[in-house]
């Protein structure tokens, strides 16, 4: 036994008995694919927020992918756990009587603490399409880092609330190049498909994507693709597809073909309130602070650790400050989140025995978006469905995955839009300026010449056989591509360096990572099926272990 693993402190409330049982019951649900709630039931409303002086045996800071994992997996092994998030719990009707803004009308709850809208598309036809908004603590977060957008979810169920629902789980072969330090056995014949029955994954009907009029302009995408030699791939997704050909039909309140996407959406997707978080709150076990922003974790005398937590008002004005004392911590605030706070606590010495690997290794999955402008014969449809469910794979000889993506603006546009996922080499990295008291990133915009070449791998050669052109309308004035963002930020607090292989953090007993910080910059696809894969891999491990 390492002292690494003696000197980590015990979880109250657990014995070998519950602990067995709790396994078993995980084993159990993973058979029987677990039960999930129908994915437009209304989240449950959060009672409970976390006390000054609490003392608590595990906190999870963040309530996204990985985070949720643990909360589950802990308390199903008996373990009370106290969740807090710096985003609202989303649980509440606005004015229109919906809990999410619709994406073509934004508004208070579309953006987290900003005056202005920064959408990933700022022009459209020559038009700017910001707006004025209310400072308030919406539900997506444009961060600006230097050379590059972040954008996040800010709520309760994370990233989960404002994403497409691509649930992809990563080609085999692609997977020494995305996590090297797993074993591929393990993840693809028992925590992907953990991950996958757990989240809800599914596939489109083939024969009803034929004929729905909301994915012409993903039959469009795969005549072009086709016609120029590439594969095209439909992608799992988390929504209810039998939800959304009820909304095509018109019997049910509209959702994805009412363009709800960006800011939430409000009845088909099934989010980590519908999945992790529901099954999590069920055992009883489990409660969530909204609101509340982890500034500090030091080791307490006492043992476990000393956490000082902001409370925050909606609008973002700091309302209490409390301090509590967790015997473990898990930090699941996402890949900017985790890293941010870590590099900064090692620096400023909360967390001193943290190593050098911390904030290293950050990439943004090679994120890059195009449009193309098709022919008058090529409509792609007036009625866009928001959730997107193809792709065309050219990852083995361009380095490039493109989702055909939406445009859902009501109009017919003869465009063909698409959000690629390529294999960047560049990697940044967090670091401290004392100077500013913030954390910087170091990305350069330049660095995303490489998406570029890879995304026109498929794309001139598309271009080339059609006789179309690039849309040069939608990220400024005549810029075709959208090289100033990424949806998909990974890496900072790299597994098997900045942690051991199962994401304990160095130099500090009891501290945990279960997030996309956790993978070093790329996943070849979208990252949150992996992110929760990982997360029930490690999580697993740290329960037979370290209690």
């Amino acid at each position: 036994m390492s002292a690494d693993l003696q000197n980590r402190p015990p979880l109250s409330g657990i014995s070998r008995r519950r602990f067995i049982a709790g396994t078993g019951f995980i084993s159990g649900a993973v058979m029987l694919g677990g039960h999930h709630a129908p994915a437009h039931a209304a989240p449950q409303r959060e009672a409970a927020v976390i006390e000054p002086g609490a003392r608590v045996p595990v906190l999870v800071i963040g309530t996204g992918y990985g985070g949720s994992v643990a909360a589950l997996r802990l308390a199903q092994a008996g373990v009370d756990v106290h969740m807090v998030d710096m985003g609202m719990a989303w649980d509440t009707p606005g004015p229109d009587g919906k809990v999410f803004a619709n994406t073509t009308s934004p508004d208070h709850r579309s953006f987290w603490l900003r005056t202005r809208t920064k959408q990933p598309l700022s022009n459209f036809l020559g038009f700017p399409l910001d707006k004025n908004v209310p400072r308030y603590t919406g539900i997506l977060d444009a961060e600006e880092m230097g050379g590059i957008t972040v954008y996040q979810g800010r709520g309760v169920g994370g990233g989960s609330l404002v994403n497409g629902g691509m649930a992809v789980t990563p080609r085999r072969e692609n997977f020494g190049g995305v996590l090297p330090s797993v074993d591929p056995d393990e993840m693809y014949d028992v925590y992907y498909p953990r991950a996958n029955a757990e989240l809800g994954v599914g596939t489109i009907d083939p024969a009803w994507f034929e004929t729905a009029a909301c994915y012409q302009y993903a039959r469009v995408g795969r005549r072009h693709a086709q016609r120029s030699g590439f594969p095209f791939v439909f992608v799992p997704d988390v929504y209810d597809w039998e939800y959304m050909k009820q909304e095509a039909a018109g019997t049910v309140p509209k959702s994805a073909l009412a363009g709800e996407i960006l800011y939430g959406n409000n009845h088909g997707k099934k989010s980590l309130q519908q999945t992790y978080l529901a099954r999590a709150r069920a055992t009883g076990k489990v409660t969530i602070s909204p609101l509340h922003h982890v500034t500090s974790v030091t080791p307490a005398s006492s043992g476990g650790y000393t956490v000082t937590i902001e409370q925050l008002g909606t609008g973002g004005a700091v309302t209490a400050t409390k301090t509590v004392t967790a015997a473990r911590v898990f930090f699941a605030a996402g890949s900017v989140g985790t890293s941010k706070l870590l590099v900064r606590l090692k620096a400023q010495g909360a967390l001193p025995g943290l190593n050098g690997e911390i904030g290293k290794g950050w990439g943004e999955n090679g994120n890059v978006m195009c449009g193309r402008a098709n022919h008058l014969w090529d409509p792609t449809g007036a009625l866009q469905s928001s959730i997107p469910t193809a792709g065309i794979d050219n990852w083995a000889a361009g380095g490039a995955f493109a989702e055909v993506a939406p445009l859902p603006t009501g109009i017919e546009t003869y465009a063909s839009f698409y959000l690629s996922i390529t294999k960047n080499p560049h990697r940044a990295e967090f670091t401290w300026n004392a100077a500013s008291g913030k954390v910087e990133l170091n990305w350069q915009t330049a660095w995303k010449q490489p998406s570029i070449t890879m995304a026109k791998s498929i794309f001139d050669r598309i271009n080339a056989k059609e006789g179309t052109i690039y849309r040069t309308d939608l990220f400024g004035f005549h810029k075709i591509w959208g090289d100033h963002l990424t949806y998909h930020p990974l890496g900072g607090v790299v597994l098997d360096k900045a942690t051991d292989n199962h994401g304990r953090l160095h130099g500090h007993a009891g501290l945990y990572v279960v997030d996309g910080s956790l993978i070093p910059g790329n996943a070849s696809v979208n990252p949150f099926v992996t992110i929760t894969a990982l997360a029930e891999r490690n999580v697993e491990e740290i329960i037979a272990t370290d209690l």
